[in-house]
């Protein structure tokens, strides 16, 4: 005697060994022993053996015709032996009764099932559901199988195309062009990425690497629609200075400006004067909400995505020619010694006479041309403010050297900036094959120390103000210089041993990263309270807002520092190829990891191996892969004598190289002008954001 039973939803046949009222034991045909309760017992059967039953009655259950079978079917529930005699005979075999139980447990459309055997047939209405459902499946099938044919044959269907970066970076794995790359990518044993780009799906890299980027971070667009204009501050003083600002010529959001009174006096006031945005946007407003999303502005080679809108960046920044809302920083300072003796800070407005640009004026402003000792006709403009910029470039010196004897070593700067112009850029986003001049920019030039003192000056003197108020505030901290040791953000004044200060707040750029619209608030509040400010600053101790704002702007921060960091590589690529370059000079820094000399790249190369950190090579460069920005090569030539110390000399400590430290100071010295960034291997060398 042999058993049809249900085993977990799936149908099984065995030899009955032994039962009793409520089990029975079976023996499979692998000879495997199972126990089949009463419940699930269907059909006892004689003949044939249990895999031929099964097979015979599988193959018969493709001839019911569903439509009539349901015809048959009872509107109340049923068995399948029931309506096995009902549809075949009223004498129908065992085999019949099996291929209808087939049958119905295969077509849930036309059957629903109500036990263990027991069956309802499905309204009519839900059937034609049903029928479409499966007709629309089937040929969605059909597509993605030919989609994935025409991928294979190395043709992107336009379908593909259109949701090409949802595919790669945002898949909805329900779709049917996603399957139809993961079939072509599973037959072709092949990756997403590279089936595509052989099929011709990917017109521009550049576009990849945008459109990537955007769709990660910028899913609704980059602009900002309609907004209510801000409420401009009405009563605020006029400062009776003229102000200058120090930026590249391409900067729009001009944060900070300067300004120098008493020179001869003895007693000279340096004020550093930040745009104040804060002065105007509310926390929990329209605009903030937006600049909270964002948290930063994103630079890249040729385009921004600003934090605030261009409107409102036009109403605060310190445009020349006009006064603008600002918070000022006045601090107090002995002309003989440079010994700082008190500072204050102001709500004010603040005239800008002038809109410097370094790079088309640093080439004048040398340590030479500051002492007067330079005999070359500078422009008006630097005539007019040589007393104030020599004393600026002298007290800055000295601020960078009380910093480097609480930072235990001095700050090198062994390499230089790279800047990016990109020209004849049509429309706001470059299409990716405009030609790029890469220019370098030697680091700690008078200019960009100036203003990087004055803003290391101005972090740290009013962290520390807040801190000394109670307030809280935005924080970035480093322990101590060992390798691995990073820089931190928190709500809590600590040493920045990077820097050198003993507490460092970004405070310096609001119109263009959110902490800094956040410590303003802050800032503004202990100007109007002053020892109350705690309990009137939007954001009180221990908030955890505070905590959420820091959590988010690291993530979006180091995104958009990465998403720059491909794009420079993506442009460095670039001008290799449009200049046609074969062969660089390079120094060996790391295994077989070399830094191209007069360059921002760095790449793997092959005869490098049992070279000292420090040689330099001559590297013939492979081809570029503007997709994956990968480029490799090989060392045709050794440029200097292999004597390892003087190949070392000049160079950073191994721990320069650490992403832990370096790197994340550089963001700090970045922001204000300076640039000490270490190369990731494979990545290009970021250069720093425009103030």
């Amino acid at each position: 005697m042999y058993l049809l039973f249900d085993e977990a939803g799936k149908f099984m046949a065995g030899r009955v060994l032994s039962e009793s009222d409520a089990s029975a034991q079976v023996e499979l045909d692998s000879g495997k022993r199972v126990k089949v309760k009463g419940a699930n017992q269907l059909l006892r059967f004689e003949s044939p053996a249990p895999a031929a039953f099964m097979a015979a009655s599988a193959a018969l259950s493709q001839e019911v015709e569903l439509e009539m079978a349901w015809e048959f079917a009872p509107d109340e529930e049923f068995g399948f032996a029931e309506l096995a005699r009902d549809y075949f005979s009223a004498q129908a075999s065992v085999q019949q009764q099996a291929a209808m139980l087939f049958t119905l447990f295969e077509a849930p459309h036309y059957f629903r099932r109500a036990g263990k055997g027991r069956f309802r047939k499905a309204g009519a209405e839900v059937i034609a559901q049903a029928l479409a459902a499966i007709e629309k499946k089937k040929q969605m099938l059909a597509q993605i199988d030919q989609w994935a044919h025409e991928l294979l044959a190395g043709h992107c269907p336009p379908a593909v195309r259109d949701q090409l970066y949802t595919i790669l970076f945002k898949p909805d794995k329900n779709a049917a062009e996603y399957k139809a790359v993961v079939e072509a990518a599973r037959s072709s044993q092949t990756a997403p990425l590279a089936l595509l780009q052989k099929a011709g799906a990917i017109d521009s890299p550049y576009q990849f690497h945008w459109k990537r980027f955007a769709l990660e971070y910028f899913s609704k667009g980059t602009g900002f629609g309609p907004l209510a204009s801000p409420v401009l501050p009405q009563d605020l003083p006029l400062a009776q200075i003229d102000a200058f600002s120090i930026d590249d010529s391409a900067t729009t959001e001009i944060d900070d400006a300067l300004s120098v009174q008493g020179l001869g006096s003895g007693s000279v006031t340096l004020g550093i004067h930040i745009a104040a945005p804060a002065l105007a946007l509310q926390p929990g407003s329209e605009i903030d909400r937006i600049a909270r999303e964002r948290l930063s502005t994103v630079y890249m080679p040729g385009f921004k995505i600003t934090m605030l809108p261009d409107a409102l960046v036009q109403h605060f920044t310190l445009q020349e020619g006009r006064a603008c809302p600002a918070v000022s920083l006045y601090v107090d300072i002995d002309e003989a010694t440079l010994e700082l003796r008190g500072s204050r800070t102001v709500l004010e407005q603040v005239p800008i006479a002038h809109n410097l640009r370094h790079d088309q004026l640093e080439h004048w402003v040398t340590p030479e041309w500051l002492q007067g000792q330079q005999a070359a006709e500078a422009p008006a403009v630097l005539q007019d403010l040589q007393p104030q910029l020599a004393f600026l470039h002298r007290l800055a010196c000295a601020l960078k050297e009380r910093r480097e004897v609480l930072r235990g070593k001095p700050e090198t700067f062994n390499r230089p900036d790279y800047n990016f112009r990109l020209r004849d850029v049509q429309g706001d986003v470059p299409m990716g094959n405009e030609t790029v001049d890469i220019s370098t920019r030697q680091r700690g030039a008078p200019l960009d120390l100036i203003v990087a003192e004055a803003m290391i000056l101005a972090n740290s003197s009013w962290g520390a103000w807040l801190a000394e108020l109670g307030v809280p505030g935005i924080y970035r901290s480093q322990a101590s210089l060992a390798p691995g040791v990073k820089v931190r953000m928190g709500t809590r004044a600590a040493p920045h041993a990077g820097i050198g200060v003993k507490c460092y707040a970004w405070s310096t750029s609001p119109l263009r990263r959110y902490t800094d619209m956040v410590n303003q608030w802050q800032i503004i509040a202990c100007v109007r309270h002053g020892s109350t400010a705690a309990l009137a600053a939007p954001f009180k101790p221990k908030d955890a807002q505070l905590l959420a704002i820091i959590s988010s702007f690291e993530d979006a921060y180091s995104a958009y520092n990465a998403h720059q960091g491909a794009m420079e590589r993506y442009w460095t690529l670039q001008y290799i190829m449009q200049n046609g370059i074969a062969d660089l000079p390079a120094t060996v820094f790391k295994d077989n990891m070399v830094r191209a000399d007069a360059l921002p790249l760095v790449l793997p190369v092959l005869g490098a191996q049992g070279l000292p950190r420090g040689a330099r090579v001559m590297v013939r460069l492979g081809l570029p892969d503007l997709i994956t920005l990968d480029i490799n090569g090989t060392v045709v030539e050794r440029l200097d004598a292999a004597q390892p110390d003087a190949a070392n000399a000049g160079l950073p400590d191994e721990a320069d190289d650490e992403v832990g430290g370096p790197i994340a100071l550089a963001i700090d010295l970045a922001d204000a002008g300076q640039d000490v960034v270490a190369d990731a291997p494979m990545q290009a060398v970021p250069t720093h954001n425009p103030d």
